[in-house]
């Protein structure tokens, strides 16, 4: 009778247990649905400039290009990448600052 039961038990699929598991999830692994978006810490700035998150047409046809990171120039002459998504606030603060002149009046064009 048992082997009739398991027969017709029915089986849902329900989340491991983390400590379980083999490998860590997606989310633990740091993947995206958009492999472009990927942070690897152990890149070059050189490799992070060359990393492209987008390239495909938009809606209208046009192609895009947009880059994972961003390289800007620091105060103290270094350069850094600022990651497009985790980083958007300080690329939106580099942004404002080209936008400004030496007295600190906002530059329209």
């Amino acid at each position: 009778m048992t082997d009739q039961n398991s027969e017709n038990q029915i089986k849902q699929p329900v989340s491991e247990d983390r400590d379980s598991r083999e490998k860590p999830n997606v989310k633990e692994q740091g993947l995206t649905a958009n492999p472009g978006d990927r942070i690897d810490e152990s890149q070059s700035i050189q490799e992070k400039a060359q990393q492209v998150a987008v390239d495909s047409p938009d809606i209208t046809g046009d192609h895009i290009t947009v880059p994972t990171y961003f390289v800007v120039d620091e105060p103290n002459g270094e350069k850094k990448a600022l990651h497009h998504v985790k980083d958007a606030e300080e690329i939106s603060d580099v942004i404002r600052q080209a936008r400004v002149d030496e007295n600190g009046n906002r530059v329209w064009w």
